[in-house]
């Protein structure tokens, strides 16, 4: 019984560890790529810089970001996050 007992404790700590490995490879995907975009709206310019997984979540994040900080209400962020960026540049 004792036996059985110890191996059950190895298939939940390896268990543990996988999960563990698993998630922070995932975690580091997330933040591959980093951007700074600059977006202008209604005469207010901001930048922001974001990371994603690739160049599309990572350019949306921070248009989402800037959007939230220049424009006053859900409809005026709703237009400004169909404003195309004025700058997007690559973040190492």
């Amino acid at each position: 019984m004792a036996k059985k007992t110890k191996q059950v404790r190895w298939i939940v700590a390896l268990g543990v560890i996988a999960l563990g490995a698993v998630l922070i490879y995932s975690s580091l995907q997330q933040t591959r790529e980093r951007y700074e975009v600059c977006m202008t709206f209604k005469g207010a310019t901001h930048c922001a810089t974001a990371a994603g997984s690739n160049y599309d979540q990572a350019v949306r994040s921070a248009e989402e970001i800037d959007c939230e900080l220049i424009a006053s209400g859900r409809d005026e962020n709703m237009l400004c996050l169909d404003t195309q960026p004025v700058s997007v540049r690559p973040v190492k």
